[in-house]
């Protein structure tokens, strides 16, 4: 696999997820796949550390769970439809596990 991997501010992701997404606000994480094991995954750092702080996590552990869920997505994993949903989340707890975090979709 060959990956960008990309920190940007709010502006910045603001601006990716409007212009490709539709979407008016900044994301916490965004995938553009160019094929064969190869794309971008574009982190915002300021929406990341206010989920972190929010969900009372280490930014680095929240940091790590939207790598892993930009990786998937450039794997071809969605999260749509409900069972979609349910497989990527399965894929990040086990590739987190395995990078010795919680699954970040666990109710403690």
């Amino acid at each position: 696999m060959q990956i960008t991997l990309r920190i940007v501010g709010a502006r910045e992701a603001r601006r990716l997820n409007g212009s490709f997404r539709n979407k008016d606000y900044a994301t916490n994480v965004l995938s553009f796949p160019y094929g064969e094991g190869r794309g971008d995954v574009v982190l915002c750092h300021p929406v990341i550390a206010r989920e972190a702080r929010a969900q009372g996590k280490p930014v680095a552990a929240h940091y790590a769970h939207l790598v892993v869920h930009g990786l998937l997505h450039l794997r071809g994993y969605r999260h749509e439809k409900k069972r979609e949903a349910q497989r990527m989340e399965r894929a990040e707890a086990r590739w987190l596990r395995r990078l010795g975090l919680g699954d970040p979709y666990a109710v403690e």
